[in-house]
C-alpha cells in the first residue's frame, strides 16, 4: 500500500526523533488519533519513562501517556526507523559560543536516518533553523542513501509551535505551517498533519516555512526588546512601565501588549533570531534591527542585578555577603524548562558579586546542572521562616504558585526586600520601601 493510501486510511506509522518539549506532545497527539507512534531518543531515561507511561515534563501529566498505552512506545534503537512510514525530526538547534547555528543534532539525526531510509517514506524537519537548511543540509545527507528526495521519498519542513503550559492552545488547535521540497512532498506532509491538526497551512517551499518560524520569534524578540528598553528609560524617569502598558493596550487596534522581564529564556526567542542574522551574512546583509534587539535583551539581567544592589543599599547592605532568594528558575511561568533562563544568569552574576544565592521553583525542585551551568542547588521551601532569613527576594519567573493567597501573603509579610521583575507584587500591598521594580 502506498504512503498516501496509508495516511488516508489512518493506517500509517509515525516515528518521532527527539522526545522533548516538541516531540513528546506531538507523539501523544498522533497516538490519540489511533496512530502507531515510535519515539526515538538517545536519552535512555526518557525512553524508559515513556515505556512505563511516566511523563518527565511537568506540564504533561502521566495520564496522557497512560491514555495512549499500546499506541506509543519509545526506543533508542534507530534501526527501527525503517519500520515506520513517516519520520519527524524534533531535535534541538542551539547556538555555539559565538552565536552561530549549531546544527550538529540535525546533521547527526539526518545521517542516522540515511542509514535506514527506504522508498515511499516521509521525512519532516520540525527543528527551528535558518532558511535553506532542509534543502541544503538535510536533503544531501538523506540522499547519501542513494534515494532521491521528491522521487523515492518525501521531504518537508514544518516548524514547531509548541507553547508549554499554555491553557488556551494545544498541539491540535495551533495552525501548522508546512512546506515541501516538491508538490508531492507537500501533499504527503499536509495529509499526515491533517490527521491531528485542525488547520494545516501550506506554503510554496521549505524555505518559506523555515522563514515563517523565524519571523514569528523575531517579531516577539524585537517587541520584547522595545518594552525592555522603555523599561530602562522609564525607570530613570520614575514612570511605571506596567501602568504605561495597561494604558496603551486600551487602544482596540494597532497595538499588542508585550511585557518587560529579567531577560529572554527558552529555546526559541533568545536563539532563533541569530539563525537568520548568521544566514544573512551569506548574502552580504546586516540585520541590525535583530541584532540590536538581541543586545538589549541580553543586557536585562545586568540591569536587574544593579537593582538588587540599589535595593540593598537602601538598608545599608551590599550584595557581597547578602543572602538572596530567586523565585523561579524556569524561563517562564508554570513550566519546568530552564533552557536559556535569565535566572541562571542572575545567579551567576550575583554569586560573582559575592552574594549567597538560593532559589525556589515548584517546577524545578531537584539539584540542577546543564545548559552551561552547574548550580548544585535544590529548591528552597517557600515558608515564612525561610523567606525572612533572606536579605532580598528576587522574583524572576511569575509562576501562579507565587500568586496563590498564602504564598503571596508570606512574600509581602515576611520579606525584608523584594525586587520584582514580573509585576507580581502590588504596591498597595507592601511598603514602598521594601519593594523595588526591575
Amino acid at each position: 500500500m502506498k504512503l498516501s493510501e496509508k495516511i488516508v486510511n489512518k493506517n500509517v506509522s509515525v516515528g518521532i526523533i527527539g522526545l522533548g518539549y516538541v516531540g513528546l506532545p506531538l507523539a501523544i497527539e498522533f497516538a490519540n488519533r489511533d496512530i502507531n507512534v515510535i519515539g526515538f531518543d538517545l536519552d535512555i531515561e526518557k525512553v524508559d519513562s515513556i515505556n512505563v507511561n511516566k511523563s518527565y515534563l511537568k506540564h504533561i501529566p502521566s495520564e496522557r501517556l497512560i491514555n495512549v498505552k499500546g499506541k506509543f512506545t519509545a526506543t533508542s534503537d534507530f534501526s527501527i526507523l525503517k519500520e515506520v512510514d513517516c519520520i519527524i525530526i524534533c531535535v534541538p538547534t542551539p547556538l555555539n559560543n559565538y552565536k552561530e547555528p549549531d546544527l550538529s543534532y540535525v546533521i547527526h539525526t539526518a545521517e542516522m536516518i540515511s542509514k535506514y531510509i527506504r522508498k515511499d517514506q516521509l521525512v519532516v524537519l520540525e527543528s527551528t533553523t535558518y532558511p535553506g537548511t532542509t534543502e541544503e543540509v538535510v536533503k544531501p545527507i538523506l540522499e547519501i542513501s542513494g534515494l532521491k528526495s521528491g522521487k523515492d521519498f518525501y521531504l518537508a519542513f514544518s516548524p514547531e509551535r509548541e507553547d508549554p503550559a499554555n491553557k488556551h492552545f494545544s498541539t491540535s488547535s495551533i495552525p501548522k505551517v508546512v512546506g515541501g521540497f516538491t508538490e508531492g512532498c507537500l501533499k504527503a506532509a499536509q495529509s499526515l498533519y491533517s490527521i491531528i491538526i485542525k488547520d494545516v497551512v501550506t506554503v510554496s517551499s521549505t524555505r518559506v516555512a523555515e522563514s515563517s518560524k523565524l519571523l514569528e520569534n523575531i517579531y516577539r524578540a524585537v517587541n520584547i526588546a522595545l518594552v525592555n528598553e522603555l523599561k530602562l528609560l522609564f525607570d530613570r524617569m520614575n514612570i511605571d512601565i506596567y501602568e504605561v502598558i495597561d494604558a496603551a493596550k486600551t487602544k482596540p487596534f494597532g497595538f499588542q501588549a508585550f511585557y518587560p522581564g529579567p531577560g529572554l529564556g527558552g529555546h526559541c526567542i533568545p536563539i532563533d533570531p541569530f539563525y537568520l542574522t548568521w544566514k544573512a551574512k551569506e548574502y552580504d546583509f546586516s540585520t541590525r534591527f535583530i541584532e540590536l534587539a538581541g543586545e538589549i535583551n541580553t543586557k536585562m539581567p545586568y540591569f536587574v542585578v544593579q537593582k538588587v544592589h540599589n535595593a540593598l543599599n537602601t538598608v545599608k547592605k551590599c550584595v557581597n555577603g547578602s543572602k538572596i532568594l530567586i523565585l523561579g528558575l524556569a524561563y517562564k511561568k508554570n513550566v519546568d524548562d530552564i533552557r536559556e533562563s535569565p535566572s541562571l544568569k542572575l545567579i551567576k552574576l550575583l554569586e560573582d558579586d559575592g552574594a549567597i544565592v538560593d532559589y525556589n521553583d515548584p517546577f524545578v525542585t531537584l539539584p540542577t546542572s546543564g545548559h552551561g551551568y552547574d548550580l548544585k542547588k535544590k529548591s528552597i521551601e517557600l515558608s515564612p521562616e525561610n523567606i525572612s532569613q533572606y536579605d532580598c527576594i528576587l522574583i524572576s519567573a511569575d509562576h501562579d504558585f507565587y500568586k496563590e493567597k498564602t504564598n503571596y501573603e508570606n512574600l509581602v509579610k515576611c520579606s525584608n526586600l523584594i525586587v520584582d521583575t514580573r509585576n507580581i507584587i502590588s504596591i498597595t500591598d507592601i511598603s514602598t520601601s521594601k519593594l523595588f521594580r526591575a
